[in-house]
Protein backbone atom coordinates (compact mmCIF):
# COMPACT_ATOMS: atom_id res chain seq x y z
CA UNK A 1 0.00 0.00 0.00
CA UNK A 2 1.34 3.43 -0.93
CA UNK A 3 0.18 6.60 0.83
CA UNK A 4 0.97 10.00 -0.71
CA UNK A 5 0.48 13.18 1.30
CA UNK A 6 -1.35 15.87 -0.68
CA UNK A 7 -1.32 18.48 2.08
CA UNK A 8 -3.57 19.28 5.04
CA UNK A 9 -5.76 16.14 5.42
CA UNK A 10 -5.68 15.11 1.76
CA UNK A 11 -4.21 11.74 0.84
CA UNK A 12 -3.76 9.55 -2.19
CA UNK A 13 -3.71 5.83 -1.41
CA UNK A 14 -2.85 3.03 -3.80
CA UNK A 15 -4.03 -0.47 -2.91
CA UNK A 16 -2.89 -2.71 -5.72
CA UNK A 17 -4.38 -1.19 -8.87
CA UNK A 18 -7.05 0.78 -7.00
CA UNK A 19 -6.60 4.50 -6.31
CA UNK A 20 -8.25 6.24 -3.36
CA UNK A 21 -8.33 9.95 -2.59
CA UNK A 22 -9.13 11.11 0.95
CA UNK A 23 -10.52 14.56 1.87
CA UNK A 24 -9.23 16.54 -1.13
CA UNK A 25 -8.45 20.11 -0.09
CA UNK A 26 -5.72 20.90 -2.58
CA UNK A 27 -6.41 23.70 -5.07
CA UNK A 28 -6.91 26.47 -2.45
CA UNK A 29 -3.95 25.28 -0.35
CA UNK A 30 -0.91 27.40 -1.18
CA UNK A 31 1.32 24.76 0.41
CA UNK A 32 0.04 22.21 -2.14
CA UNK A 33 0.41 24.45 -5.21
CA UNK A 34 2.58 21.86 -6.98
CA UNK A 35 -0.20 19.22 -6.86
CA UNK A 36 -2.31 19.15 -10.04
CA UNK A 37 -5.76 17.83 -9.16
CA UNK A 38 -6.40 17.08 -12.83
CA UNK A 39 -3.52 14.58 -12.80
CA UNK A 40 -4.83 12.64 -9.81
CA UNK A 41 -6.19 9.13 -10.29
CA UNK A 42 -9.20 8.09 -8.23
CA UNK A 43 -11.51 5.10 -8.20
CA UNK A 44 -12.96 6.14 -4.84
CA UNK A 45 -13.02 9.37 -2.82
CA UNK A 46 -13.28 8.91 0.95
CA UNK A 47 -14.71 11.89 2.83
CA UNK A 48 -14.52 12.04 6.63
CA UNK A 49 -16.82 15.07 7.02
CA UNK A 50 -18.26 18.03 5.14
CA UNK A 51 -16.06 20.95 6.15
CA UNK A 52 -14.66 22.97 3.26
CA UNK A 53 -11.06 22.07 4.06
CA UNK A 54 -11.91 18.43 3.32
CA UNK A 55 -14.24 18.59 0.32
CA UNK A 56 -13.34 21.58 -1.85
CA UNK A 57 -11.95 19.48 -4.73
CA UNK A 58 -14.35 16.55 -4.46
CA UNK A 59 -16.58 17.51 -7.39
CA UNK A 60 -13.73 18.30 -9.75
CA UNK A 61 -11.90 15.05 -9.03
CA UNK A 62 -15.07 12.93 -9.12
CA UNK A 63 -16.18 14.39 -12.44
CA UNK A 64 -12.69 14.06 -13.90
CA UNK A 65 -12.18 10.44 -12.82
CA UNK A 66 -15.67 8.98 -12.38
CA UNK A 67 -14.76 8.08 -8.80
CA UNK A 68 -17.32 6.79 -6.33
CA UNK A 69 -17.65 8.67 -3.04
CA UNK A 70 -17.51 6.74 0.23
CA UNK A 71 -18.81 8.72 3.20
CA UNK A 72 -21.72 9.13 5.56
CA UNK A 73 -25.26 9.05 4.24
CA UNK A 74 -25.73 12.81 4.24
CA UNK A 75 -22.55 13.55 2.30
CA UNK A 76 -23.24 10.82 -0.25
CA UNK A 77 -26.78 12.13 -0.69
CA UNK A 78 -25.46 15.67 -1.17
CA UNK A 79 -23.17 14.62 -4.00
CA UNK A 80 -25.71 12.18 -5.40
CA UNK A 81 -27.94 15.17 -6.11
CA UNK A 82 -25.08 16.49 -8.24
CA UNK A 83 -24.94 13.26 -10.24
CA UNK A 84 -21.93 11.78 -8.46
CA UNK A 85 -22.13 8.11 -7.49
CA UNK A 86 -21.62 7.22 -3.86
CA UNK A 87 -21.63 4.47 -1.28
CA UNK A 88 -23.26 5.62 2.00
CA UNK A 89 -22.03 4.40 5.38
CA UNK A 90 -22.51 5.18 9.06
CA UNK A 91 -20.59 4.68 12.28
CA UNK A 92 -19.56 1.12 13.02
CA UNK A 93 -20.64 -0.13 9.62
CA UNK A 94 -18.30 -2.03 7.30
CA UNK A 95 -18.38 -2.92 3.62
CA UNK A 96 -16.21 -5.23 1.57
CA UNK A 97 -15.01 -3.40 -1.52
CA UNK A 98 -12.82 -4.95 -4.19
CA UNK A 99 -9.72 -3.36 -2.64
CA UNK A 100 -10.55 -4.34 0.95
CA UNK A 101 -12.87 -3.87 3.89
CA UNK A 102 -13.80 -0.32 4.92
CA UNK A 103 -15.21 0.56 8.34
CA UNK A 104 -16.59 4.00 9.19
CA UNK A 105 -15.40 4.92 12.68
CA UNK A 106 -16.46 7.46 15.27
CA UNK A 107 -14.84 10.88 15.36
CA UNK A 108 -15.50 13.78 17.71
CA UNK A 109 -15.77 16.94 15.64
CA UNK A 110 -18.45 18.87 13.72
CA UNK A 111 -19.61 18.54 10.12
CA UNK A 112 -21.36 21.07 7.93
CA UNK A 113 -21.09 22.10 4.29
CA UNK A 114 -19.69 25.54 3.44
CA UNK A 115 -23.22 26.91 3.10
CA UNK A 116 -23.99 25.82 6.66
CA UNK A 117 -26.19 22.87 5.72
CA UNK A 118 -25.97 19.62 7.68
CA UNK A 119 -23.10 17.33 6.73
CA UNK A 120 -23.98 14.33 8.86
CA UNK A 121 -21.78 13.11 11.68
CA UNK A 122 -17.99 13.16 11.20
CA UNK A 123 -16.03 9.95 11.07
CA UNK A 124 -12.82 8.19 10.18
CA UNK A 125 -11.97 5.05 8.24
CA UNK A 126 -10.30 1.72 8.84
CA UNK A 127 -9.01 0.06 5.67
CA UNK A 128 -8.28 -3.66 5.95
CA UNK A 129 -6.53 -4.89 2.81
CA UNK A 130 -4.23 -7.67 1.71
CA UNK A 131 -1.42 -5.09 1.66
CA UNK A 132 -1.95 -3.84 5.21
CA UNK A 133 -4.37 -2.19 7.61
CA UNK A 134 -4.69 1.58 7.80
CA UNK A 135 -6.56 3.82 10.24
CA UNK A 136 -7.44 7.31 9.03
CA UNK A 137 -8.76 9.16 12.06
CA UNK A 138 -10.25 12.19 10.32
CA UNK A 139 -10.68 15.38 12.30
CA UNK A 140 -11.20 14.23 15.85
CA UNK A 141 -10.50 14.73 19.51
CA UNK A 142 -8.96 11.95 21.53
CA UNK A 143 -11.70 9.45 22.35
CA UNK A 144 -11.90 6.15 24.18
CA UNK A 145 -13.72 4.79 21.11
CA UNK A 146 -10.27 4.36 19.58
CA UNK A 147 -9.65 1.55 22.06
CA UNK A 148 -12.21 -0.53 20.15
CA UNK A 149 -10.15 -0.49 16.96
CA UNK A 150 -7.48 -3.06 17.94
CA UNK A 151 -10.31 -5.38 19.01
CA UNK A 152 -11.28 -5.46 15.33
CA UNK A 153 -7.90 -5.60 13.61
CA UNK A 154 -4.20 -4.86 13.94
CA UNK A 155 -3.32 -1.44 12.56
CA UNK A 156 -0.07 -1.15 10.57
CA UNK A 157 -0.20 2.62 10.13
CA UNK A 158 -2.37 5.20 11.92
CA UNK A 159 -2.89 8.58 10.26
CA UNK A 160 -3.70 11.05 13.02
CA UNK A 161 -4.34 14.80 13.14
CA UNK A 162 -1.65 16.59 15.16
CA UNK A 163 -2.25 20.30 14.51
CA UNK A 164 -4.24 20.96 17.70
CA UNK A 165 -6.89 23.71 18.09
CA UNK A 166 -9.45 22.11 15.74
CA UNK A 167 -8.36 18.49 16.42
CA UNK A 168 -6.00 16.53 18.62
CA UNK A 169 -2.55 17.92 19.17
CA UNK A 170 0.68 15.99 19.52
CA UNK A 171 0.17 14.90 23.14
CA UNK A 172 -3.33 13.59 22.49
CA UNK A 173 -2.19 11.88 19.29
CA UNK A 174 0.43 9.99 21.30
CA UNK A 175 -2.34 8.75 23.59
CA UNK A 176 -4.42 7.88 20.50
CA UNK A 177 -1.57 5.76 19.16
CA UNK A 178 -1.61 3.87 22.46
CA UNK A 179 -5.36 3.38 22.18
CA UNK A 180 -5.15 1.96 18.64
CA UNK A 181 -1.99 -0.02 19.57
CA UNK A 182 0.05 1.29 16.67
CA UNK A 183 3.54 2.78 16.99
CA UNK A 184 3.83 3.91 13.37
CA UNK A 185 2.04 7.22 13.01
CA UNK A 186 1.68 9.52 10.02
CA UNK A 187 0.75 13.03 11.09
CA UNK A 188 -1.65 15.20 9.14
CA UNK A 189 -3.93 18.23 9.52
CA UNK A 190 -1.13 20.62 10.50
CA UNK A 191 0.66 23.74 9.17
CA UNK A 192 -2.06 24.75 6.68
CA UNK A 193 -3.40 27.65 8.75
CA UNK A 194 -1.91 29.76 11.52
CA UNK A 195 -3.97 27.99 14.16
CA UNK A 196 -2.42 24.60 13.37
CA UNK A 197 1.25 25.35 12.67
CA UNK A 198 3.47 22.96 14.63
CA UNK A 199 7.15 22.56 15.43
CA UNK A 200 8.09 19.45 13.45
CA UNK A 201 11.22 18.66 15.42
CA UNK A 202 9.45 18.92 18.77
CA UNK A 203 6.60 16.71 17.53
CA UNK A 204 8.96 14.00 16.31
CA UNK A 205 10.92 14.10 19.58
CA UNK A 206 7.72 13.80 21.62
CA UNK A 207 6.73 10.65 19.74
CA UNK A 208 10.26 9.24 20.01
CA UNK A 209 10.19 9.80 23.77
CA UNK A 210 7.01 7.71 23.86
CA UNK A 211 8.72 4.95 21.86
CA UNK A 212 6.86 5.74 18.64
CA UNK A 213 7.70 6.73 15.08
CA UNK A 214 6.07 9.92 13.77
CA UNK A 215 6.23 10.34 10.00
CA UNK A 216 5.81 13.86 8.64
CA UNK A 217 5.82 13.68 4.85
CA UNK A 218 6.43 16.64 2.63
CA UNK A 219 3.55 17.44 0.30
CA UNK A 220 3.82 15.10 -2.67
CA UNK A 221 5.98 12.63 -0.77
CA UNK A 222 4.86 9.06 -0.15
CA UNK A 223 5.48 6.04 1.99
CA UNK A 224 4.92 2.37 1.27
CA UNK A 225 4.12 -0.28 3.86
Amino acid sequence: MKVTYLGHAALSIEVGEVHLIVDPFISPNELAKDIDINALQADFILITHAHQDHIVDVEAIAKNTGATIISNYEIVTHYGAKGIEGHPMNHGGSWQFDFGKVTYTNAIHTSSFPDGSYGGQPGGFILETEEGNLYIAGDTALTFDMKLIPMQCNIDLAILPIGDNFTMGVESAIHASDFVECNNIMGYHYDTFGYIVIDHEDAIKAFEKAGKNLILLGIGEDLTF
